[in-house]
């Protein structure tokens, strides 16, 4: 079963593309900017996004804990200290696989990070993944 989540964007439609797609206990995220917040420091433009992706992941039933890879984009090489520090406020424990890396441009020059993630969600009982075996 697929759902797609609409983070409201007027070009969704018109380039054809969701916030996020749910497949099974799949969440896919899109790169996510920091939509309303282009006049932050890369920290503070980290922090906008993860309030952006926690609440479409939310809408797909899931959360930043269900979180298994990270895909960073970076305009500034100097701004990965930051960026991480942020990423490591939300996912110290979580610890998903992370791609951290320098991109000359993106969509909005003000912004200064993008992220997407994936996401599985687990079986409430055993905290894991449907299908996989813990040992």
């Amino acid at each position: 079963m697929r759902k797609n989540i609409s983070g409201k964007s007027p070009f969704e439609p018109i380039i054809g593309f969701s916030r996020a797609v749910r497949v099974g206990n799949a969440v896919y995220l899109s790169g996510t900017a920091p939509a309303g917040a282009k006049e932050r420091d890369a920290a503070g433009q980290t922090r906008r996004i993860f309030e952006i992706a926690a609440k479409a992941l939310a809408e797909a039933g899931a959360s930043l804990q269900d979180v298994v890879r990270t895909r960073i984009y970076l305009v500034h090489a100097e701004d990965w200290e930051a960026v991480g520090l942020v990423h490591g406020e939300y996912f110290s424990d979580v610890r998903p696989a992370a791609t951290m890396v320098v991109v000359s441009q993106l969509l909005d020059p003000a912004w200064r990070v993008e992220i997407e993630m994936d996401a599985v969600i687990s079986d409430t009982e055993s905290g894991a993944a449907p299908g996989s075996t813990i040992t």
